[in-house]
């Protein structure tokens, strides 16, 4: 599990319950493994689509471009250790790529969660000053700062979720086995934990989905003042973005972490539901890895004119064939 949920005394009390209850084990891992598999292969594969097609039109690049573009890789990185956590958990939580691959798949999780949540935030602030603040949106929006506004999220997430390099892997001798993405209590307390995760829940998820929502909204108000029809596919594009986005958001990242939050207070007043706490984990685990699904359909359906670029790629596959005599 995610080193910020389980603590290694827990497993070891999970552990005993679910070797009384064999079928309870192979239905938690069996959950794990096909939302791993199925979500991790659509994942590679609509992203790869999305970066190839960002990178082939980077001449016709825009601030959104920009953002889109920093998001695919931010997914690919992450998808890229996936295969890791699947085989961990085919092996019923036994790590067998050594220290240094836990630490950066434990590391990698949380690189691509917050950065996608800034950079949505960062695309959602775009589209605000775009429809609401149009003439704002000239002077204040460009290539430029696009690229050092993704560097500064890069730099920022990089750094602040970089203590989950310096946990890695350790040995269970009781099961024999070697553990990842799990809390252990001989480096890291669950007081300090929870100090933690309510900096990363306040400054990684409140605050940007209050900025979202505030953008939307006044996004809404804006788009029906304005209901001209020569702006409509403007008004179809930002309806479509902010339905994506909040789906993303409803379902990625809020259960995530309200269950993290809850999940950690019942750690720290020694909760015995194991099991039942466990199924909850697994399954938001899988909600918030699935934003690297959802984001594709960004791309296609709210990016700006990735369509046209798509029929830019094909004219010139078409252009550049080889002729018959």
């Amino acid at each position: 599990m995610d080193r910020f949920l389980i603590p290694s005394h827990m497993m070891e009390q999970t552990n005993q319950i679910l070797t009384s209850s064999p079928s309870e084990e192979i239905m938690l891992n069996a959950t794990e493994n096909n939302n791993d598999w199925n979500g991790g292969i659509e994942e590679f594969l609509g992203n790869c689509f999305a970066l190839f097609v960002l990178i082939r039109t980077y001449k016709q690049r825009t601030a959104f471009h920009i953002y889109m573009l920093n998001l695919a890789i931010s997914d690919l990185l992450f998808i890229c250790t996936l295969p890791f956590r699947v085989v961990y958990y085919v092996r019923r939580g036994d790590w067998i790529f050594g220290d240094f691959f836990c630490r950066v798949s434990s590391y990698s999780f949380y690189v691509n969660l917050y950065c996608s949540i800034f950079i949505l935030t960062a695309m959602s602030f775009t589209r605000f000053l775009a429809i609401v603040h149009p003439v704002r949106n000239l002077r204040f929006v460009s290539i430029t700062r696009a690229k050092w506004a993704c560097v500064g999220i890069w730099v920022f997430v990089l750094v602040t979720t970089s203590p989950f390099l310096m946990s890695g892997s350790e040995p269970d001798k009781s099961r024999n086995q070697t553990k990842c993405f799990e809390l252990f209590q001989n480096n890291t307390s669950v007081k300090k934990v929870l100090i933690l995760n309510y900096i990363a829940l306040t400054f990684g998820f409140i605050i940007p989905f209050v900025i979202i929502l505030v953008c939307y909204t006044l996004i809404i108000r804006t788009l029906m003042k304005n209901s001209l029809n020569k702006q409509q596919t403007s008004r179809n594009r930002a309806i479509r973005m902010i339905i994506i986005v909040l789906i993303v958001f409803f379902i990625s990242f809020m259960p995530y972490h309200i269950q993290r939050t809850l999940h950690l207070h019942a750690v720290n007043s020694g909760s015995t539901k194991m099991i039942l706490d466990q199924k909850k984990v697994v399954i938001c685990l899988a909600l918030a890895a699935s934003n690297c699904c959802l984001d594709p359909l960004l791309y296609f359906f709210a990016g700006e004119n990735f369509r046209r670029r798509l029929s830019t790629i094909r004219k010139q596959s078409v252009s550049s064939a080889p002729r018959g005599e």
